[in-house]
Parts: structure tokens; sequence; C-alpha cells
């Protein structure tokens, strides 16, 4: 993943303690660089920069956004140091309005005979952030620290996730391969709110284009080679003809090309029943691998579904890949655990055990065995998940989440699947329904609720947290 370029503003006042403030920056810079450097490149004034290396008044700050444009910052954090400059802080932050912005205050040193207040940061963050909101800036609160404590290094590790899920849904560029299917209106979605509100694009591509492209691709060509080479390496390949093998890898060579030639953080598939038909194999296998390679890949051309994979994706700073579900059955014995399914589309670093590409276990009945193979079918391991889905009514649009655990349980299931067991299943299936949340969701491993929330919070989608 690249790195992160984190802009960070020490905001200092006079009268109050200027070593102080030069100290804590520091201190602050020390371990931001030492904890978080492999994630973040952090940007900050020199004290050839401004005065001391602080943001004290306007042109402290005029130079400070020079400063973070030319080097291309992707967040803000505010730190009062001090008393800080409500203004010279407030001016920066304009400049970046719209982008993740996080606000601390600082603990207070000893006071100095005489009673004289070294710093007092809280008072002077009130007015810090009196003047973002005043500005409809919006803005997360990190809490009152110092550098070395755990409750900034969470505080935090916390943005970072945020400025990742903020960098690539912003202005993301979504594929759409193929109308949806005709009876699931249920993955409609807004384009030209999308554009408006995130700047995104849905870009159109035929699936009949698709096709053409795979089936001109010669069976000895090097990068179909390869890729059937690494679908063998890992999965059973035993029970799958070679033909359909080769099929499935340029399928997924045409999807890459596409990916690369347009800029595509993730795509919307049309993965019934032409495909079958037409070009005789599933995608699924196909989806899972390019989710798997940081390309969010959902089914049934469920755009809402490929960025709330997107999302995700990104608030595990790219560590581990989403599994696109639906929300199915309740166990029959166990009442809060359900059945986290998709037909055999889960990435393969999820799997429980190395697991077979198999075909189709529901488009077989009308498309014949031949012509659906390509799901890779089985168990994913236990841990912790989040689950998440956007949806968007009327323009508006909001996020479920809620966080649960994979189980070590069997099941008599095709199909890649997993039990998942939540605080209270009965709630999160009735807030499914009340809100209008649909029957497609994206889980990843992980505790990320509350990046994903912030998130939420800084662009102006509402959640629906349980």
């Amino acid at each position: 993943m690249e790195k992160i370029r984190l802009g960070f503003v020490p905001l200092h006042r006079y009268p109050f303690d200027e070593a102080w403030a030069q100290e804590l920056k520091k201190r602050f810079i020390e371990v931001v660089t030492s904890r978080f450097g492999n994630v973040v490149e952090l940007v900050y004034p020199s004290e050839g920069d401004t005065k001391l290396g602080l943001v004290t008044d306007d042109n402290d700050a005029e130079k400070v956004v020079e400063l973070f444009k030319g080097r291309g910052v992707n967040g803000l954090v505010l730190a009062t140091l001090t008393f800080g400059d409500e203004l010279a802080g407030a001016r920066v932050a304009e400049e970046f309005k719209g982008y993740p912005i996080m606000v601390f205050a600082t603990k207070e040193p000893p006071v100095l005979p005489g009673g004289f207040r070294r710093s007092d940061s809280f008072c002077g963050t009130l007015s810090l952030a009196s003047a973002l909101y005043r500005r409809r800036i919006p803005f997360l609160f990190g809490g009152i620290v110092f550098p070395e404590d755990d409750s900034f290094a969470k505080s935090l590790d916390t943005f970072i996730r945020v400025i990742a899920v903020h960098r690539k849904f912003i202005g993301a560029r979504i594929g759409l391969i193929g109308p949806r299917p005709e009876r699931f209106e249920t993955v409609t979605f807004n384009e030209a709110v999308m554009a408006e509100r995130f700047k995104q694009r849905v870009v159109h591509v035929t699936l009949l284009e698709v096709v053409e492209e795979a089936r001109r691709l010669p069976d000895n060509d090097p990068k179909v080679n390869e890729i059937v080479e690494e679908i063998s390496s890992y999965a059973d390949t035993s029970k799958i003809p070679r033909e359909a093998l080769l099929k499935i890898a340029k399928l997924e060579a045409v999807l890459r090309k596409i990916a690369s030639e347009k800029k595509l953080s993730g795509l919307g598939f049309r993965c019934w029943t032409e495909i079958q038909r037409y070009y005789g194999i599933t995608p699924c296998h196909v989806l899972a691998r390019l989710t798997q390679s940081g390309i969010m890949s959902s089914c049934e051309v469920d755009i809402y579904g490929a960025l709330t994979m997107l999302i995700q994706y990104e608030a595990s700073l790219e560590a581990t890949p989403p599994f696109f579900i639906d929300w199915t059955i309740k166990h029959p014995t166990k009442p809060n655990v359900f059945l986290a399914w998709h037909c055999g589309n889960a990435p393969p670093a999820l799997c429980q055990v190395k697991c077979p590409l198999l075909y189709h276990s529901i488009m077989y009945r009308d498309v014949g065995i031949e012509s659906s193979y390509g799901t890779y079918e089985g168990r994913l391991k236990p841990g912790v998940v989040t689950i998440s889905r956007l949806v968007e009514y009327n323009g508006e649009f909001k996020l479920f989440i809620t966080r649960g655990r994979a189980l070590e349980e069997e099941g008599p299931f095709r199909g890649s699947w997993v039990w998942v067991e939540v605080e209270d299943l009965d709630k999160v299936y009735r807030t499914l329904i009340e809100e209008g949340f649909v029957h497609h969701a994206s889980m990843i491993y992980g505790d990320y609720v509350e990046p994903i929330a912030n998130f939420a919070k800084l662009v102006g989608i509402r959640t629906v947290i349980i």
C-alpha cells in the first residue's frame, strides 16, 4: 500500500510556553515516525518554514498550506500544543476542507512558579473546534493526549484507516460489467448522486465485449498459463475440466486488463446466466481472485456492494480481502448464529483448507454442469469479522455496520460459507429489514467498526451500527 501522507499542524499561541510546544512537537514526530512509519509519511513545518517550526499566525498558516499542497497530503492532524491559535488552524483546515481532519488537545505540563499555565491546550482546542464548526469543516476529535499515550496511538491508528478509506472511496471508479439481473431491483444504484456526492464514476463495459476478448485469447497465452498455474498451486482442480480452467483464466486476464486500463478500484459483474450460456463458465472464482488482488469485485452487478467492499478493504489497510456475502439462514440450534454464504466467490486466503473448484450448485440446473464450472467452495476460517452494507435511497446514503465472530462450525453446504455469531441476531435481522438494507453485504476479518464509522461520519453517510 502506498504510504499515507499526513499533514501535522503544530499549533501554538503567545504568551504560552513555546519551549514546551517545541518539545511536544518533537515527541509527536518521534512517536508517529517510530510507530506508524511503515504506513505514514509525516509532513510538518520545519524551523525554516515557520517561526520555531510552529503555526502561530496567518503567515505561518499560509506557509503550511503551501507545504501541504506541494507534498500532496491525504489528511490533517491539528494539535494544540499550547492554547493554539484557532484562526491559524482554521485557515489550514479551510484549504483542505473535505479531507479527513483530526484534532488533538494535549495534556498539561507542571504549572510554573507563580501559577503560570504553560499550555492551557484544552481551552484553545475549544476555540479551534468552534472555528471549524462555524466553517462547516467536518473533523474528528482524538482526545487529550501525550504522544506516548496508548490512547493517542489508538486514535491515530483509527484515523490513518479513515484516511485510507477516504483516499480510495472519494473519486472511485467502479466497473459495471453487463446489466444487473432483470429481477434484482435490489442492486440498483444512482450514478448521478455518486458523482455529485463522492466524485465517483461508474465505468460501463458490455458483457459481450468481455466475452469476445476472452474468446480471442489463445490457450498458450503466457498470462493465461500463469493464471492456470497459480490456481492449480492452491486449489483442488481435479474435478474441473482443463477447458473450463482455461476459460476461467482467460476471463480473469481480460478483466484485469480492463481494470488496469480504466483505473478501476472495483467492479460489479453480471454473473448469471449469460456468461454460462454464451461463454461456458461461472465467474465466481475469477471475482474472488480479483478481490484478493485488490480489485473489489461484487456479484450480480452490485455497485454499492463493490463500494462497501472497498471501504472495508481500505479500513484494513489492504491487509486482508473482504468476502461478498448473502445474509441467509439462522443456525438451527444457536440463536445468534447465521450463515454467511455465497455461491463460490471466497478469496482463497480466507478458506479453511485447500478448497476445490467445482460447478455452480444452482446454475447447473439451467445451463448444465459443463457450462457452470468455476466456483471455489468450502468453509472459511474462524475469527473476528466486521460486516457492512452501503445503501442509498432518495439520494441519501447509509451504512450498516456490525461485528461478529466466524465460527469453527461444520455444515453440509455447497458454495463459500461460514457460520457467524453476532451479539443479537434478531436485532440485526430486524434492522436490516426496517432500514431497507439488502441481501448482499461485505464481511472482512478483523474489527474495523470504529474506522468505518468515523469515515462515514466525515463524508456524511449515516451509520446504523448494531
